[in-house]
């Protein structure tokens, strides 16, 4: 297994702010206040960070893969102009009927990045704001952390017995795991 240390994130709701019609272009993608920070603050402490999220709006016909890649080259080079990187992206494009393995709370997209990066997913942090994300942490036995941001409060609301570290944003979360280096 390779040394390398990542840490997980789910992209809409906790490094940009959630759309309940979806984020459809790179117009509409817009960074959490500290996000772009927080992503600077893991790569400076020796984390690599990588992007695990469902985009079923290419199955919904509401954009294609190469507007995905401009969304993502955006949210990359953002991420830069603040100091960080962003290692990798892993997206699902199945709709929720498709019967995929890799859309979360299903735990494929995890596995894929495990393969391919050669790492365990023991113990790995896992950082989202819904329920689903903290399912697929779960299923392979990575450490979920619950943001606030996005669908954060309400997933909280709805699901009082987490018993997971909960944090008010990304930053908040980056600044944590970073204070006990």
């Amino acid at each position: 297994m390779s040394q390398n240390r990542y840490i997980l994130l789910d992209r809409d709701g906790v490094i940009n702010h959630e759309s309940a019609d979806f984020i459809k272009s790179p117009e509409e993608w817009r960074p959490i206040d500290g996000s772009l920070e927080a992503i600077a603050l893991l790569n400076e402490h020796g984390y690599k960070v990588a992007v695990i999220t469902n985009q079923s709006g290419v199955a919904r016909g509401l954009f294609d893969d190469a507007t995905l890649e401009k969304i993502h080259a955006k949210m990359r080079q953002m991420t830069a102009e603040k100091g960080g990187e962003i290692d990798a992206i892993y997206f699902c494009p199945h709709g929720p009927d498709d019967g995929c393995t890799c859309r979360k709370p299903k735990a494929g997209l995890l596995e894929s990045f495990a393969a391919e990066k050669n790492v365990s997913l023991s113990d790995m942090i896992v950082i989202g704001d819904s329920l689903r994300d903290i399912q697929s942490a779960q299923a392979v036995g990575a450490s979920p952390i619950l943001v606030k941001t996005g669908k954060g409060q309400k997933t909280l609301t709805d699901n009082p017995d987490l018993n997971i570290p909960v944090f008010e944003n990304l930053y908040a979360a980056a600044k944590h795991i970073t204070s006990g280096q």
